[in-house]
C-alpha cells in the first residue's frame, strides 16, 4: 500500500510500504477514507521537532473495517469509524476517568504498540488498529460524502479546541477570547458558543480566517498580538480581560498573550503543543489565574460530540479548505506551512 512519509524536514513524499495484518485478536484494519493534516505535523516538517530517519506520519483519519480479530465485538467488517489521534483501551482505571490519552495500553499512529508490533500512522490507505473495541467509534450508517469532512473532524481538531473549551471552564453567559487561528484555534470558538459563551473574541490577523471565525460564532475579532491585542481583549471585555482564555498555539509568546487576557480569577485552557513556554507562577498566584489543559482526550468526548454531527447541529469540517487526493499529499503539507490553507483534507 501507499503512505505518506517524512523523510527529513519538508521532505514529504508517498511510499509503498507493507499492507497492515492483524497482529494481535484485538486488533482491526480499516481502508482510509479520508485523513487530514495536522497542526503539530507541521512540527516535525518544519524541523522544529527532529527528524533523525524516514518517519510514518499522520494520526486524524476515517475509515471503513476491513478484517477485525477474533476478540473485537464493537465493530465489524463494512462499519465506518472515527479514530481517535491516540488510541486506547476504554476501560483501564484512567481512561473510565476520561483520559484515555494516559490509557495503560495505549499509544500515538506510527510508532510500536505496547507488544512491539508497528502500528500504521493515519496518511496513508489502510491501517492495524490497535485495541480496536476501545479506540474506533462506528457511524451508524456508511455516511454521505458531505458528511465525511465533519466526522474526519471528530478524530482530533474540533475535540481539541473543545478540550481548551472545557479545560478553560467555559459557562453559559461567560466571556472568551481565543489565541491562535489555526484549525484548532477556529475549532474553539465554535466550542466556546456550543457551550453558551455569550461573547468569543478571536484574535486572527488574516482576513479569511476572520471570516470563519465569524461563521462559527465570533462576536470580535481582534487582529492585534502581544501586549497591544491583549490590552484591547481587556478593553472589550469590561475593562477587566475575559473568564476563560483558549491558548491553541503553544508558543511562548501565545502564553504569555493568553495570560494577559486573563481577568484576575479567570482560568486558560490550554491545547498548543508546548514549544519553549514558561509561566511566571508569582504573576498567576497574585492574579488568580487558573491554567488547565494539554492533550485531548478525543475519545471521551465523542459520545457527545458525535449525535450532533450526525443530526446536522454541529458542522465543525468547516475548517477543512483545502482538500486534495493522498497523491499530492506534499502539496497539502505546503499549503500549510506557508498558511495558504487553514487545515488540509486528503481524500484517499
Amino acid at each position: 500500500m501507499r503512505a505518506t512519509v517524512l523523510h527529513s524536514p519538508r521532505d514529504i513524499r508517498l511510499d509503498d510500504v507493507p499492507d497492515p495484518q492483524l497482529a494481535l485478536d484485538t486488533d482491526a484494519v480499516v481502508r482510509v477514507v479520508a485523513a487530514c493534516i495536522c497542526g503539530s505535523d507541521l512540527w516535525p516538517y518544519r524541523g522544529i521537532n527532529e527528524v533523525d530517519e524516514p518517519r510514518r506520519i499522520g494520526h486524524e483519519f476515517v475509515a471503513v473495517v476491513e478484517e477485525v480479530g477474533a476478540d473485537v465485538s464493537t465493530v465489524r467488517p463494512g462499519d465506518f469509524v472515527i479514530a481517535p489521534f491516540m488510541y486506547s483501551d476504554n476501560t483501564c482505571a484512567l481512561c473510565r476517568r476520561g483520559v484515555h490519552t494516559s490509557c495503560v495500553q495505549g499509544g500515538f499512529w506510527g510508532g510500536d504498540d505496547h507488544a512491539g508490533h508497528f502500528v500504521d500512522a493515519g496518511q496513508g490507505e489502510r491501517v492495524r488498529v490497535p485495541l480496536a473495541d476501545g479506540t474506533l467509534v462506528a457511524t451508524p450508517s456508511v455516511p454521505g460524502e458531505d458528511l465525511v469532512p465533519h466526522l474526519l473532524a471528530l478524530s482530533d481538531v474540533f475535540p481539541t479546541g473543545h478540550h481548551a473549551a472545557v479545560s478553560a471552564g467555559v459557562t453559559e453567559g461567560s466571556t472568551v477570547a481565543v489565541v491562535g487561528d489555526g484549525a484548532v484555534g477556529l475549532s474553539a470558538v465554535l466550542a466556546a458558543k456550543r457551550l453558551g459563551a455569550a461573547t468569543v473574541v478571536a484574535m486572527s490577523r488574516h482576513a479569511d480566517r476572520q471570516e470563519l471565525a465569524r461563521s462559527f460564532g465570533a462576536d470580535e475579532i481582534v487582529a492585534e498580538r502581544g501586549k497591544e491585542g491583549a490590552a484591547i481583549v481587556r478593553e472589550m471585555l469590561d475593562g477587566i480581560g475575559a473568564d476563560h482564555v483558549l491558548e491553541c498555539v503553544g508558543t511562548g509568546d501565545s502564553m504569555k498573550q493568553a495570560l494577559a487576557c486573563t481577568r484576575p480569577g479567570g482560568r486558560v485552557g490550554y491545547v498548543g503543543v508546548p514549544h519553549d513556554v514558561q509561566l511566571n507562577v508569582p504573576s498567576m498566584f497574585g492574579r488568580n489565574i487558573g491554567l488547565a489543559g494539554g492533550v485531548a482526550p478525543v475519545r471521551a468526548y465523542l459520545d457527545e460530540l458525535l449525535p450532533e454531527v450526525l443530526d446536522g447541529t454541529l458542522r465543525p469540517g468547516a475548517v477543512f479548505d483545502l482538500t486534495l487526493p493522498l497523491d499530492q499529499v506534499a502539496d497539502g503539507y505546503r499549503a500549510m506551512d506557508e498558511r495558504t490553507a487553514v487545515k488540509t483534507l486528503l481524500t484517499v
